[in-house]
């Protein structure tokens, strides 16, 4: 009897070993498949990247064919802003209406034809009808590309894999100094340089063909069978019904119909406040001053050929894609206010640092400035970089993340656009030490604000976000009333 008593036990061992073994290898591939799912997503910030930077190499070749001045420059530079900025509203609905992945698809199309076409005009007028046609893509694709990872991602990788976006934004941006250093360096022009851009659109476009929907969209369409499915292929079994009851309980809270004007009720107000002022700031403070006219104050610092100033700006890019995979792995551990507020400091005290120098006189400081800006960029890549794309996706409730997200984008963009379009008007108006010294005061204002009102979403699901502005600001945890285990028990709403 002992023996039998043994055999059974070591079959049943070995039975659950089996089981076990079968489960890990099931939960590898559903997390293998969500990295999938969100890397060709993250390809949205790929061109969004690319296609931004890409401007401050080519604007030393433009402004010669075209004859540009200062002012012309500058429109050149944020005609792309300024469809970004109306793209970024109408992503929105767009989504909303089509679903996160169609739009995308839409997107990467009319971004990859616009990228080939700019590289073929001949005359400013046609150069710069092209690139506010792919700057409205460009808008569209940011405002949802962070909604769409954040409403596949599990709670506790949120912040990690909403920063693939934030990521591939880095490498599109240091991938654009490189190909403007080798096209340069060539002596090839600009054309080259923007046709290389729709390799970008292109890679998306493929990709998301073998995408999966967001879960929450199609929720929010009465799809719920539809959910479950792409629910259990993204996790594992306890973690996919944890996901839907969550998001079950969420739309049975929620009404049929959501206006953008919801967004202006108490509680939603402070976090569409919350959203926006982290938009503006994240310009204002003066990042893409560096970004898109970074060779421009390396040659105001005396380098001396647009190569060796593209060189530098080409090292600024590097250190921004290295920093942010760091900033991927803290933002999850650390959160996202310490990185926030420690980061800004830092830019801020950069910023007064390049202020002196240039007091001083920079003729003969490039390898100075270049230390400085590196400090600079590695404190934005910890923090107002990763952290506002992250907050702007997890922020609104379902029913109105979308439009929310796409309302803070355009106040990004906004931003961008008038500080795009200020830089050379500033340095030749007030001088560059002031111009550097007035974005650092709009740091400290930054500084102010996330201490004041910017909460600490980490290890938070969006269905506790939602509930802490209803509760006014105040964190009140998910109460389960029934242990959840898998999705085998739980029927899904009719699908409409």
């Amino acid at each position: 009897m002992k023996e039998r008593a043994g055999r059974s036990d070591d079959n049943s061992q070995s039975s659950q070993m089996e089981q076990l073994v079968v489960r890990s290898q099931g939960h590898w591939r559903q997390r293998v498949l969500l990295y999938v799912v969100v890397s060709i997503a993250a390809l949205g910030g790929l061109l969004f990247g690319y296609d931004t930077a890409v401007i401050s190499g080519a604007m030393l070749f433009l402004r010669v064919q075209f004859m540009l001045n200062a002012w012309m420059q500058e429109v050149t530079v944020s005609i792309a802003l300024l469809g970004a900025a109306i793209g970024a509203l109408g992503g929105g609905k767009l989504s909303d209406r089509l679903g996160r992945r169609r739009t995308l698809l839409i997107t990467a199309s009319m971004f990859t034809v616009g990228a080939l076409c700019t590289s073929q005009v001949t005359s400013w007028p046609m150069f710069l009808t092209l690139r506010l046609l792919v700057g409205m893509s460009i808008g569209a694709t940011a405002s949802v590309v962070p909604v769409y990872i954040s409403e596949i991602a599990p709670s506790r990788l949120r912040g990690m894999l909403v920063n693939f976006n934030q990521l591939a934004i880095t490498i599109g941006i240091a991938s654009a100094y490189w190909v403007d250093l080798a096209f340069a360096s060539a002596h090839m022009s600009w054309a080259p340089m923007y046709a290389v851009t729709s390799i970008a659109g292109l890679l998306l476009l493929l990709g998301m063909f073998f995408a999966l929907e967001s879960p929450r969209w199609l929720a929010s369409k009465g799809r719920w069978s539809d959910t479950a499915l792409v629910l259990e292929r993204l996790f594992h079994p306890e973690e996919a019904a944890q996901e839907w009851k969550a998001i079950r309980r969420s739309f049975n809270q929620q009404p049929a119909q959501a206006s953008w004007r919801a967004l202006f009720q108490p509680g939603l107000r402070m976090a569409l406040l919350v959203a926006v002022g982290l938009a503006i700031f994240q310009q204002v403070i003066g990042i893409n001053t560096v970004i898109y006219y970074s060779p421009t104050i390396f040659e105001y610092a005396g380098f001396a050929s647009a190569s060796s100033a593209i060189l530098a700006a080409s090292i600024v890019g590097v250190v921004n894609v290295l920093t942010t995979i760091i900033a991927g792995m803290l933002i999850d551990r650390i959160g996202r206010r310490p990185l926030l507020i420690g980061g800004t400091a830092c830019m801020v005290l950069a910023l007064s640092a390049l202020g002196i120098i240039f007091k001083l006189g920079a003729q003969h400081a490039g390898y100075l400035i270049l230390i400085v800006l590196l400090i600079y960029i590695i404190a934005f890549a910890l923090s107002l970089g990763p952290v506002f794309w992250l907050m702007c996706a997890e922020l609104f409730p379902t029913h109105l993340r979308s439009t929310g997200a796409s309302i803070a984008t355009f106040a990004n963009w906004s931003a961008n656009l008038l500080i795009s379009i200020t830089f050379l008007t500033l340095i030749n108006l007030i001088g560059k030490s002031f111009t550097f010294w007035l974005y650092g005061l709009m740091g400290v204002i930054a500084i102010i604000f996330c201490f004041t009102l910017v909460p600490e979403t980490r290890r938070k699901s969006l269905e506790q976000i939602e509930l802490y502005w209803q509760n006014g600001r105040h964190w009140e945890e998910i109460e389960e009333t029934e242990p959840v285990t898998s999705m085998a028990h739980l029927t899904p709403f009719s699908d409409a």
